[in-house]
């Protein structure tokens, strides 16, 4: 359940399991006390693994930066530009990071992925690979993209399988060959 005021209350989740009770796993993580939370996180956006120490302590997230890799997609709103918050409204630093397995299948929704960018699916059999936009990207960082796009993640996030309207991408996790 998304939890708003009321005039936000027309507002959707923007990630959607379609096939993840047994492909995919919300990981429960903390969101780095350091995010300045100066850039709205949607649900669906790729985010990262960080360590708080240098023994690697704790299972700290953030959105992806130039150099990190993409550890799952995030499945709540820490959107305070936007006006929702969930996990500062919560109490608990706790955000659930939904990792993909091969098999799982999601619905992602605008804004969590680029619909300005050019989604080309392969007629020859190959895959769409989905990456995400790094911090080199601005204000679109952390969005999904298209591979090809510029200041993207070196390693895919997630193959693309279909866009069924402009708002709307469906994705699956990496197969062996993608990995």
């Amino acid at each position: 359940m998304l939890r708003t005021t009321l005039a936000k209350a027309y507002i959707k989740r923007t990630i959607r399991p379609l096939y993840a009770w047994d492909q995919a796993t919300p990981v429960d993580c903390l969101l780095d006390p350091a995010w300045g939370k100066g850039k709205d996180i949607y649900p669906g956006m790729a985010m990262m693994r960080k360590a708080s120490a240098a023994s690697g302590a704790s299972e700290l997230v953030t959105l992806i930066d130039d150099t990190g890799i993409v550890f799952g997609l995030s499945g709540l709103y820490i959107a305070p530009v936007y006006g929702i918050d969930e996990v500062g409204d919560s109490g608990v630093n706790s955000l659930p990071v939904w990792v993909l397995g091969p098999d799982a299948e999601f619905e992602i929704l605008d804004p969590a992925f680029d619909t300005a960018a050019t989604w080309t699916f392969p007629t020859n059999g190959t895959e769409l690979l989905v990456h995400a936009y790094n911090a080199t990207a601005g204000a679109k960082q952390g969005v999904l993209a298209p591979a090809g796009a510029a200041n993207i993640t070196v390693k895919p996030v997630a193959r693309a399988v279909s866009r069924p309207d402009t708002g709307r991408l469906i994705i699956r996790g990496l197969g062996l060959s993608a990995a």
